[in-house]
């Protein structure tokens, strides 16, 4: 079990892009294509599916800070639910049960690019496949893209650019928020510190604090770009109403 679960983790490090990492990307992958099909399914079917991706969701997040605790290494400088996909991982479970909408708007235009970055390149140090810790991370992030694409495929739930406004406003006063707790308790919770130690695309970004100015760049990216999509889908149906 020490294989699996230890801290002191002896066997093969986590590679980027290996045939795990890989593995595991085509895996979520896959699931987003299986729970296409569940469109035609009526809603107490849905609502079945959506608790349980909601309690897997608050079951794996809760066993990392288990984990933690018990091999000691919990702190409110590391585990915190701060992070903005810790955050939306723990909402993403509400917004499965309730159907909540503003949740969703968060969880879309914050939550995907987030997620991707952590699947792509994720923050778990020497623990590779077969360990806890692989699983736990691909299971989380994976799972927060899952519940979001699902609520916008299956669900019919969508952005507006009201959206993109009001989650860019409410992000950046949560981050102040964040970085005085940083200040008060020697943490770097959403990287507003410093960069995150292990290798990232923040690597590739001027040192603080300007890497944080290309952060807010990059996050008003990643929103057009999610965005973007409904502005396609609007321009072509309002063409078709104009043509009709």
């Amino acid at each position: 079990m020490d294989s699996f679960f230890g801290y002191n983790y002896a066997g093969k490090p986590f590679a980027f892009f290996d045939a795990a990492h890989i593995g595991a990307l085509i895996t979520i992958f896959l699931l987003n294509i299986y729970l296409l099909r569940y469109r035609n399914k009526d809603e107490s079917v849905r609502r079945k599916l959506r608790l349980t991706m909601a309690i897997i969701l608050w079951v794996n997040e809760s066993s990392w800070h288990l984990w933690n605790i018990v091999h000691g290494t919990w702190s409110i400088q590391e585990h915190l639910p701060l992070h903005a996909c810790s955050v939306l991982i723990w909402l993403a479970g509400f917004m499965l049960i309730k159907n909540n909408y503003r949740i969703y708007e968060f969880a879309y235009l914050m939550g995907i690019g987030g997620a991707l970055q952590a699947l792509l390149t994720p923050d778990i140090g020497i623990y590779g496949f077969p360990h806890f810790r692989f699983f736990q991370t691909y299971i989380s992030h994976g799972l927060l893209v899952t519940s979001v694409i699902y609520m916008t495929i299956v669900e019919g739930m969508r952005p507006t650019w009201k959206s993109v406004l009001r989650v860019a406003v409410i992000s950046n006063l949560y981050l102040i928020v964040v970085f005085g707790i940083n200040h008060l308790i020697g943490s770097n919770y959403m990287f507003v510190a410093h960069k995150p130690v292990g290798p990232t695309v923040l690597d590739a970004l001027p040192a603080w604090p300007w890497y944080i100015l290309y952060m807010e760049a990059m996050g008003l990216v990643m929103f057009l770009l999610l965005y973007l999509p409904f502005v396609i889908k609007d321009w072509l149906a309002k063409r078709q109403t104009i043509a009709a």
